[in-house]
């Protein structure tokens, strides 16, 4: 007989059937890892000391690769063999590159970008699984075991194609990833738990390369998300950035008719950037330092930057931010002061001038008790260990997620019908029933979009699929039901499902990279902008759909029974169809809204007629008996 290992109640399991998981902060600039020993969430250094390995990987001569300081070591010097700041390119592509694009060389193509190295061609996807190959052998190394799951952190603004991408990149580094975890949630997790906080918390998190906001409410181990918003192409790297291309300017190395992405090709441009880093650093302890690079044509690039020129270079950035952080509030419909508390994340917010303008904003200090460079992981540790079965006291605690937009169909008219809305709780499922346009349709094609406008075409598409086998019936008789599932990661399946036959299909969305820089932050603010056209535009739409199932049904109708109309009650129909039919062309929704009703009104006298003929038609040759049984 088989035996069961069970502890008593109330008894630890067998120490021995612990399992090691880790949390692991996936960032930009730096990378790290964290596990929960003895009950106590903690960061893994490496064999230095050092908690965090920068996020760079190098494809160095003779097949070998280096990651972290070594590589960083070589990121000006073997620039087209260096990848930095890979998180950026996870989930894109080429036309959706508004950055700078380095020293690499882009492989032209569908789909992801892909980087020419002298190692052969890599993926964002595959570099990233570089990183976390090197934080898996650190874990390991420490920990004295195999991981058994981890749990990666992704920006809350990662669409589906970038958390897909990551949790590829998981995969590829030999991890079972157990979760996708939004960065600021993971915050707030080591934060809530830490200091048994309650109440509504905004996290601030502005990392290397992107910016989140999330409004959370903490009430008796539940973590819910109320809303988040960001930019997912705003971070640390761009401040540098913007010293780079000032010191290029004042110094005249940037040729008066030359654009700073000119520059953004060059071989120096890996120097810029890592002294303008130097120089940012600096800041946060000194009021002045000097910005020095000796460029390759012999000329050094020198000059003082001061705390008030860096605040002005960075203002715009910073202004950025807090837009964001207003229209999170906006939609958690939360006052300013109804805020109990805010938590900074992401290394970039050791500038003075972020803590200022947070302080300032919700007119209050930032709660800094954890260092924000570490919170991320050391959150997704805690989640890590739980989901990998290591429940202990006191880890009675849910998160509840949200998604960042809205996830919809395609419907007649080019128009959107949104399924699951924006900053609803993830893991969910949504299901709406559809229908059949023309008779006989024995087919439909399925366009799932993502997005806050009414219009596809203002919208992104994520994928196509077509449900096939529908039953012969007549138009609006089938009944189609879609289902979208957005599990704990955010990732998205769609189902359709014909109910009367039971026929279905099945779309696991995975496009091949995702929304460009700017994107997800623009569809909000457009949708807020365009609310009122795209209301008179969805109206102009769902007339005009609705008056072509009108048309195409009438003419049908007096096709098959034209002649149980006199000539002058066929005239009056064909009038009321041509007068539609000019309204349908027009742009004015009430106008075929009234044509449409006086059509309606002016062939119900030849309904009851084809009412009447199809019963007498029924019935012609039965006797009253038969009917009776």
């Amino acid at each position: 007989m088989a035996l069961l290992q069970i502890s008593e109640p109330g008894q630890a399991p067998d120490p021995h059937q612990h399992r090691l998981a880790a949390g692991i902060d996936l960032g930009t600039t730096n990378s790290l890892v964290a596990t929960v020993r003895s009950g106590v969430s903690e960061v893994i250094e490496d064999e230095s000391g050092r908690p965090l390995l920068p996020s760079v990987v190098r494809y160095c001569p003779g097949g070998t690769i280096a990651v972290g300081a070594d590589a960083l070591a070589q990121a000006s010097t073997d620039a087209a063999n260096t990848v930095v700041s890979v998180k950026r390119l996870m989930g894109r592509g080429l036309q959706d590159l508004h950055v700078d694009r380095g020293n690499y060389n882009f492989i032209e193509g569908e789909g992801m970008v892909r980087l020419r190295t002298r190692a052969g061609e890599k993926s964002p996807v595959e570099v990233s699984a570089e990183i976390l190959r090197a934080l898996r052998k650190r874990a390991e190394a420490t920990l004295g075991g195999e991981l058994s799951g981890v749990v990666i952190t992704v920006p809350a603004y990662f669409d589906d194609a970038q958390r897909q991408a990551t949790k590829d990149a998981g995969r590829l580094a030999g991890l079972e990833v157990l979760r996708l975890l939004n960065e600021p949630t993971a915050a707030a997790l080591a934060y809530g738990l830490d200091n048994a906080a309650e109440g509504v918390y905004a996290i601030y998190d502005l990392g290397g390369g992107t910016f989140d906001v999330s409004i959370l409410r903490l009430t008796k181990g539940v973590f819910e998300v109320i809303a988040t918003g960001g930019d997912s192409a705003l971070g640390g790297d761009d401040f540098d950035r913007g010293i780079a291309e000032w010191a290029l300017r004042e110094t005249g190395s940037l040729d008066a008719s030359a654009q700073p992405g000119d520059w953004h090709e060059s071989g120096d441009w890996r120097a810029l950037l890592a002294e303008a880093r130097r120089a940012k650093e600096a800041l946060t302890r000194e009021r002045v330092t000097t910005f020095s690079v000796q460029l390759s044509n012999a000329t050094r690039v020198k000059l003082p930057l001061s705390v008030e020129r860096f605040e002005d270079l960075s203002s715009e950035l910073l202004a950025r931010t807090l837009s964001a952080t207003r229209q999170a509030l906006r939609d958690a419909r939360l006052r300013v002061d109804e805020i109990k508390g805010v938590v900074l994340v992401g290394g970039a917010t050791r500038m003075p001038q972020v803590r200022r303008a947070v302080a300032d904003f919700f007119g209050q200090e930032p709660l800094a008790d954890i260092d924000p460079d570490t919170v991320v992981a050391l959150g997704a540790a805690m989640q890590a260990n739980l989901l990998a079965g290591n429940r202990s006291a006191g880890d009675d605690w849910l998160l509840l997620d949200v998604i960042p937009l809205s996830l919809g169909i395609e419907t007649m008219g080019g128009l959107v019908e949104k399924i699951v809305h924006r900053n609803a709780a993830i893991p969910v499922a949504r299901a709406q029933e559809f229908t059949t346009f023309k008779d006989g349709q024995g087919a439909m094609a399925l366009h799932v979009v993502q997005g806050e406008r009414d219009l596809v075409e203002n919208c992104r598409s994520l994928a196509r699929f077509e449900l096939r086998g529908i039953p012969q019936m007549a138009a609006g008789a089938a009944r189609i039901r879609v289902t979208f599932q957005v599990d704990a990661d955010g990732l998205l399946s769609v189902s359709a499902k014909e109910l009367s036959s039971g026929v279905e299909a099945h779309v696991a969305v995975k496009p091949s990279y995702g929304l460009s820089d700017e994107e997800i932050g623009a569809m909000l603010q457009s949708a807020h902008e365009a609310a009122g056209t795209d209301a008179q535009a969805r109206a102009l739409r769902e007339q005009q759909v609705e008056a072509d199932r009108m048309l195409e049904a009438t003419r049908a109708a007096l096709t098959e029974d034209g002649e149980l109309l006199g000539a002058a009650d066929r005239a009056r129909v064909e009038i009321l169809l041509t007068k539609l039919g000019q309204a349908r062309e027009g742009t004015d929704h009430a106008a075929i809204r009234q044509a449409i009703s006086a059509l309606s009104i002016g062939t119900e006298a030849f309904a009851a007629r084809r009412m009447d003929h199809a019963i007498a038609r029924a019935l012609a040759g039965r006797r009253l008996d038969e009917m009776g049984s």
